[in-house]
């Protein structure tokens, strides 16, 4: 795995357009978490996605699939966090067993090696 830099800065550029969006829609007093839980999970799958390059092209094409069905996941995610009342609690749950489970399988297909 190797980071390519201007991809991955653009995709920064788009996770911290995306969390400020989350950020300002936000109905109740959770904007601040909902800005940075939004900008952490979409940072983290968008380079997966189109910041880092691979070993393998296999390896490259899943993680980057698996990283885009994650985005949309979290994107929909937070849009729900945005619209309806919810605890802090749940949020943090929520969004961190998912950014997890797509670590996890991010790890999984990465040593695969193929």
């Amino acid at each position: 795995m190797k980071l390519k830099f201007v991809p991955a800065l653009i995709a920064l550029a788009m996770a911290a357009l995306i969390a400020f969006g989350m950020y300002s829609f936000t109905i109740g007093l959770n904007k601040e978490l909902i800005g940075l839980g939004s900008f952490l999970f979409v940072a983290v799958t968008l380079i997966s996605a189109i910041g880092v390059s691979y070993d393998y092209k296999r390896t490259g094409t899943n993680v980057r699939a698996l990283a885009m069905v994650f985005f949309f996941i979290a994107l929909i995610s937070n849009i729900g966090f945005v619209y309806f009342p919810f605890s802090q609690v749940a949020y943090i749950i929520t969004n961190g067993i998912l950014l997890l489970v797509f670590i996890l399988i991010s790890y999984y297909i990465v040593v695969a090696k193929q």
